[in-house]
């Protein structure tokens, strides 16, 4: 199957959350949410933006207990949507790394998305502290986790230092956007996937 040039839709449904996630893979950076999460609506509002694609995100979850299930489930979503836009991932760069300053913060991100998950968090342990309004900090790392693994992704976040907990926030999900942009460009040199083996899973 080819790359999805075209919007896809996913929904998913259960007792905890329900979701209808459209990806737009080669879009413009737009970006439409109704998730009742303000913060984590700014958060993939950076994605959208840095990596080009549109997001279009309706979201109802049991935010009277917390975010958890929410974030979580929309990672879930998030990661299956770009896995099956990526199709056969033929002609795509594969590989995507940026360095983003945000004031006082300088973040890395570093991905792969030949198929294989692991997810490496090397930041101050000062991000997974306190709240954005509703939003517990450590729920980042939970949706980075979640949408690694369901993209079947090798995704990289380093924190080099920084101080400011939203600045530190801000910087990683600008960081993963530039790196999705770089990784799902098209090579017009690259006729079949990026990998010896001949094929990306």
């Amino acid at each position: 199957m080819s790359l999805v040039s075209k919007p896809i839709n996913y929904q998913r449904k259960t007792k905890e959350t329900e979701i209808d996630f459209t990806l737009n893979l080669y879009g413009e950076g737009k970006a439409v949410f109704n998730t009742e999460i303000p913060f984590f609506e700014h958060m993939l509002d950076h994605v959208a933006r840095q990596s080009l694609m549109d997001i279009d995100l309706k979201l109802k979850g049991d935010i009277g207990i917390d975010c958890h299930h929410s974030v979580e489930d929309t990672g879930i979503v998030f990661g299956n949507l770009l896995h099956q836009a990526l199709g056969d991932k033929s002609g795509i760069g594969r590989y995507g790394h940026f360095t983003i300053t945000m004031d006082e913060v300088l973040a890395t991100v570093a991905l792969d998305l030949g198929g294989r998950f692991s997810f490496v968090w090397n930041a101050p342990d000062k991000i997974r502290e306190g709240k954005f309004g509703i939003y517990d900090a450590e729920l980042s790392l939970e949706f980075l986790e979640k949408f690694a693994q369901n993209a079947k992704m090798n995704l990289h976040v380093l924190v080099h230092y920084g101080e400011n907990r939203h600045h530190i926030h801000e910087a990683v999900f600008k960081a993963l956007g530039r790196a999705l942009r770089m990784a799902v460009e098209m090579d017009p040199r690259r006729s079949g996937v990026a990998s010896t083996k001949g094929v990306l899973e």
